[in-house]
Formats: structure tokens, sequence, C-alpha cells
């Protein structure tokens, strides 16, 4: 079994195949280039391939059933033969779940290869592929062609420039995940994360990892991500602790307070440590400290010269999804998760209501990542109207957003803990939030995001992971890959044009149907 995915499930037209309008002739079949043998080699690879395309062609009666079956037997002559086929049959008026960008061909090909749609990527030409697959909690790569629009372009979370390209990248993904051997089970081990809440959530395969071949895990995390430590499977121990040189407002660098850090790391009885930090910061600095406290061996990733302070120097690249990248990290120190995890995002969480209701959380961890409050009310209103029962979330200062935002139309949940949402997060058909905290703790408990997603920081790395999800707002927009925290573009046009028909569309395209919404023990 694969560590990342079992499927690669493709787009026909435009993907595999020279895009010819309505072609029901076989002879007219040509593959683009490459595609065989890129095909061969994710076969090689082990992966199962399943192709999901739309035919309204034969809706429209411009070729027959027979037709159609004989253009996709001359693809199989051609590229080598595919394990599933689904195919949309309809139009846009039949407003079917089959047809992209629709999730309801991605689902049914992973149900048909015996897995599910977090366990597949998606290959296609266009938005509608790419849409589907979130849509259904796959992951995506989009393999433009002329016709791929450039907003298309923008809000993929991944392209390649070729077919052969996205099999590189879905090949390179799963090897840093993957082990390089399998080793002994280690004894104590320590797991640093010290960032904020979304930061330590998405950790959390990683740390599963690291329990899966240790006797103990002890977690370092910093105040921010205290709450979110709490939560996460694996961990047995938490020491909390700011590390002035990753804390966003650090004081001075005090040498007693380095001094105890150490002790108190070489009080947990340490064997080995796995430092997991954001691109721009260095393990270093706490490499350093941890061989003060006499761990024998540390693993991290390192771009500068480690020289004796690290065992295992991991390199990866930026756009791996930081669920990937912190796993990518424990693989190299020999980590994998154990048999039958499926590598997702995971919280527990007990307690939460109960009911047919979406979640609208207004709030996020910087002003640069948050929809305009007008806006938001706005969408809470629209989904009332639509019939939705809506409860508005808050943290522990956004009480007065919260009351804004739901008006006398929704209802709000108060200020709530770290727990407590997830909890309400769990029981929910959707959730609207921005890319903050809290839609990663809502992927953790499983719960369909629409994403209100500021471009500030890439969507691929930083978008929700392995849910259902639809991504709106501005790809594109001036702020894109800034990383900035206040909005440098006057009147935030990345969020504030966000149309609440948007997301009441959204919302129908992947919220759990109410009588199968339950709240995760």
């Amino acid at each position: 079994m694969s560590e990342l995915f079992d499927a690669v499930l493709l787009d026909r037209d435009g993907t595999l195949i020279v895009d010819v309008p309505y072609n029901g002739d076989p002879g007219l079949v040509e593959p683009m280039p490459g595609a065989r043998a890129a095909l061969d080699r994710l076969r090689a690879a082990g992966f199962r391939l399943g192709v999901v395309t739309n035919q309204s062609g034969l809706a429209r009666g411009r070729f027959t059933a027979e037709q159609l079956d004989a253009v996709n037997r001359r693809v199989e002559e051609l590229l080598g033969p595919f394990d599933t086929w689904q195919i949309c049959p309809h139009d846009d008026t039949a407003r079917c779940r089959c047809r992209k960008p629709a999730p309801g061909l991605v689902e049914a090909a992973a149900a048909a290869l015996g897995t599910t749609p977090g366990r597949c990527v998606m290959v296609g030409d266009i938005g509608r592929d790419v849409e589907a697959a979130q849509a259904a909690g796959a992951a995506a790569v989009l393999v433009p062609t002329p016709i791929t629009l450039p907003d298309e372009v923008a809000a993929a979370p991944f392209t390649a420039a070729t077919l052969g390209q996205a099999a590189e990248l879905i090949l390179r993904r799963e090897s840093l995940v993957t082990p390089g051997a399998r080793r002994d089970r280690a004894g104590t081990v320590l797991v640093v994360r010290s960032d904020s809440a979304g930061d330590v959530l998405v950790t959390g395969p990683a740390v599963r990892a690291v329990a899966a071949g240790a006797e103990r895990v002890v977690l370092l995390c910093g105040p921010r991500g205290r709450a979110a430590a709490d939560l996460l499977p694996g961990v047995d121990e938490i020491i909390e602790w700011r590390l002035p040189w990753i804390d966003p407002q650090p004081g001075p660098v005090e040498a007693d307070e380095m001094a105890a850090l150490t002790e108190r790391l070489r009080a947990t009885g340490a064997d080995e440590a796995v430092v997991l930090t954001s691109y721009h910061q260095s393990a270093l600095p706490l490499a350093l400290l941890l061989r003060m406290a006499g761990v024998g061996r540390i693993t991290a990733i390192s771009e500068d010269y480690p020289g004796s302070l690290l065992d295992v120097r991991h390199r990866v690249p930026e756009d791996l999804p930081e669920p990937e990248r912190a796993r990518s990290v424990a693989a190299a120190a020999g980590f994998a998760l154990p048999p039958g995890d499926d590598g997702g995002l995971r919280v527990t969480a007990t307690g939460g209501p109960r009911g047919d209701y979406l979640v609208v959380h207004p709030g996020a961890s910087c002003e640069a990542r948050a929809c305009p409050p007008e806006t938001v009310r706005a969408i809470v209103a629209a989904l009332a109207a639509a019939g939705h029962r809506v409860l508005v979330t808050a943290g522990p200062d956004e009480h007065h957003l919260a009351a804004y935002v739901a008006g006398d139309v929704a209802e709000k949940a108060g200020r709530t803990s770290m727990a407590e949402l997830a909890a309400i997060l769990a029981g929910a058909r959707a959730v609207v939030v921005a890319n903050t905290g809290p839609a990663h703790l809502a992927a953790a408990v499983g719960t369909p995001v629409v994403s209100l997603y500021a471009p500030t920081v890439p969507y691929g790395k930083w978008g929700p992971y392995r849910v259902p999800n639809v991504r709106l707002g501005q790809a594109a927009a001036p702020c894109r890959d800034t990383r900035a925290t206040t909005c440098p573009v006057a009147g935030h046009p990345c969020l504030s044009t966000v149309e609440p028909a948007e997301v009441v569309a959204a919302v129908a395209r992947i919220a759990v149907p109410a009588e199968t919404t339950e709240v995760a023990a």
C-alpha cells in the first residue's frame, strides 16, 4: 500500500487525448504528447488509474452510446487499460451530482477502486476538473492547455506543464512521505512545532507517524498552539514554551530562560527529536539546545549548514502541502503512519450540538486573511434565506464580530475554546471560514469547508486538507504569495468580491446531507 495515494484519476479530453469537441469517431483519437509514458510510470509505481469525464454530447445527441464506447476503447488501445471509467452523460441543465465540477464522478471512481477520495489525485486541464476533485476531498493537479482560463490556473493548488510532469509531481509527493528504510521502535521522541494552532493541527499526521514507531511522544509547542496540541492523538506529554526565534512578537533571548528550557528538554529523557518548522524558520537554534540537553539524534529541515547539530538534514520542496511537509520530516527520521491510517488531519471532538446546521466562523488569525465583516454578514443572511440553520462561532476575542455577522437571522455560539469549537464543527454539515486555524480544525474533524481564501499564501500548501472543499475569492489578487498579515490592497478585493450566492452554491455542492451528520467520537 502506498503512503499517500492509491489512485490517479484523469480527465479524458484535453488531458489524455487531444480535445475534439463531441467526438464520436475513434479514428480522430490522438493521445496528448507523452501521455502513454506518463501513465505507464504511474502503473509501474502501483497506482490504479481511472478516467472521469463529462460527455454532454450524449445528452445533446451529438453521438450515440455505441460511438462513445468505441472512442473509449480506442483510448485504451493507445494508452493502455484503465481500472475504471466514470462518465457523466448529462449537460448542465440536468443539475446532476456527477457532472464536474460536482464531486460525483470522483466519489464513484474512488469507490470503484476500493479507496476514498482523500487517497486519490485528479489530473485535468480545466477548472471543473480541479473543482470536482476538491469538492470530493481529493488532491488535484491542473495541466493547462490553450483553453484553460488564467483564473483557473491561478486557483489550482498545483499545476504542471505536461501530463508527464504531473506524474512526476505525484511520484515526488509519494516518495517524500515514504521512509527510505523502516527502523526499530524508538524510545521517547520529542516532536517540535512551536507556532500557531493551525500549524500544530497540520502536523497531526506526522505526530501519529512518530507515535506509531515510538514508545512515547513529547510535543514541544508554543502558547499559541497549546490548545490545538491538546487535541492531537498520539501525544503523551506536552511542553509549552515560547521560542523567541519563532514568536511573531519576540522578547529578548534570556540566558536563564534558555538554560531552563535546556533542563526541561533533558528531563524528558528523549532519545531523539523531530523538529518541524515552516520554510522561513531555522531549526538550528533549537537543535543547539537539544544537543546541550543530550538528545542523541535530531532530524530537521535545514537549508543552512548545520554542522554536527543535525543527524538527518532534510530538504523538501517549498510547494508541498504542509501536512505532507511535516510527514516528510518524520519519514526522513524513519517513521511512517501505521497501516489503515489515511494520513488526514485528525482530532477527537465530543459533546457538540446535534442537528442540521452550518457553521460560519468570521474571525481569522490576521487581518489580511479575514473576509470583511459586512461581506460575511451578507453571506450569513443569504444562507439563512436559502433555508439553512446557521451557527456563528467566535474565538476568545471575536464575540462582537460574531454578533454583528449573525444579525437577527443566525444563532451565536459565543466564545469557544478550541475543544468546544472542534465539537461544534464536527456536527456541522459544512463550515464557511477564512484561511485560518478553524479551517484546519474543520478538516481534522472531517467537515467540508467553504474556504474564503486570501491568496497571501499558496492554497496547495495551506488549503483544507483531504476534506471536501470549495475555494472562493480572487486567486490572482495582487496580494498573492506576499505572506502579508495586513491587507496591502485597498478594499481587500480578494475577499470583498465574494458574492453570497457563490457561498450558497458552494454549500449545496459539498455539504454533508443533514440525515448523516454525526459528531466525531
